[in-house]
């Protein structure tokens, strides 16, 4: 465990220490690891703002307000993992396809060492090879994936075939993800046709909208979510689920999304699933106001590490709901 004295930890003073993740030690060792927080500064698959390169870099400089305890979860989780700062993997900001082939191996490198992948973004493009390196460890995947867009348009660019709004469709296609065991949440907006939330939903997503969420109200829509989780999951949360006025900095803002508050509860319902990688993505700084987006994807991060350590520590009590949450609540 760290110490205030040793320049390292969330112990520390916000003013204080070096701005990895959490102030943790950064380093490519990783014996004895149980979570690599990996950076994904690539930006190259973004359809309308650019700047997500920038996120992980920001997403640590905030997270230095994370003083460790997780009161909702009842969780210390540095005390039950232990949690490396990895660094950035080094993308390609021309090429899609060599920036993906770099966070593949990346991955790989840190699931072969028995960690776990807790990995900031970057554009939603970097799940698909994260996902590849998860999918060929554990199997096909069972997926959350947090977002206003459905990120299973087939081409966004010509004949392109990747790009953050197709990740999930090549997964599919690919088997990499298992389309029963896969859960969309907070689609919203408008879309170019009709039937660009149909392709997933014919093919057994379970697609969760907005709409559904005001409709159904937060407990039902965690009891729904929780419905399809079983076995490995993967968690990709792009920061754009969250509304514009709690997240502004981000690539394809859409109105009428959660609050903050909402995004903090979803994530904590996720307790006692099998989690074995996640993402935090689409985190645009120079979009930014405040820091807030930053600031509240690194309180997700946190989460998801808490979620990891309550798994862990086996402290998973009745339905997993967290403290001052009901599921059972209408």
């Amino acid at each position: 465990m760290t110490t205030p004295e040793s320049g390292f930890g969330a112990e520390l003073e916000p003013f204080a220490g070096i701005t990895s993740f959490m102030r943790l030690p950064v380093t490519r060792d990783l014996t004895g690891v149980d979570v690599a927080v990996v950076g994904v500064p690539y930006d190259g698959g973004t359809s309308y703002r650019s700047g997500a390169r920038l996120g992980p870099r920001r997403i640590r400089e905030a997270s230095v307000m994370l003083w460790g305890y997780n009161n909702a979860l009842a969780v210390k989780p540095l005390d039950v993992l232990k949690v490396v700062d990895y660094g950035d993997v080094n993308v390609i900001p021309p090429s899609i396809t060599e920036s993906m082939a770099n966070i593949e191996a990346r991955a790989d490198a840190v699931l072969a060492a028995g960690a776990t992948v807790l990995a900031l973004g970057g554009d939603h493009s970097i799940s698909l090879p994260l996902m590849r390196a998860h999918a060929r460890k554990f199997g096909p995947l069972g997926v959350v994936h947090f977002d206003a867009h459905p990120d299973t348009w087939h081409r966004e660019f010509d004949e392109q075939p990747y790009s953050h709004g197709t990740s999930f469709r090549r997964a599919i296609e690919e088997k990499i993800i298992d389309p029963s065991r896969y859960v969309q949440m907070g689609l919203r907006g408008p879309t170019p046709e009709a039937m660009d939330w149909q392709w997933a939903r014919e093919r057994g997503v379970r697609a969760i909208t907005m709409d559904d969420v005001v409709e159904l109200g937060l407990p039902a829509v965690v009891r729904t979510m929780r419905e399809a989780l079983r076995g490995p999951i993967y968690v990709s949360l792009d920061i754009d689920a969250a509304d514009p006025a709690f997240a502004p900095g981000t690539g394809t803002p859409e109105v009428g999304g959660f609050t903050s508050r909402e995004m903090l509860q979803l994530v904590r319902g996720l307790r006692g699933v099998e989690l074995v990688g996640c993402d935090v993505v689409e985190v645009s700084p120079p979009y930014d106001h405040g820091d807030i987006t930053s600031i509240l994807a690194a309180n997700l991060a946190f989460e998801l590490l808490s979620l990891m350590a309550v798994r862990r520590r086996g402290g998973l009590e009745g339905n997993g709901e967290p403290r001052g949450f009901s599921m059972r609540a209408g």
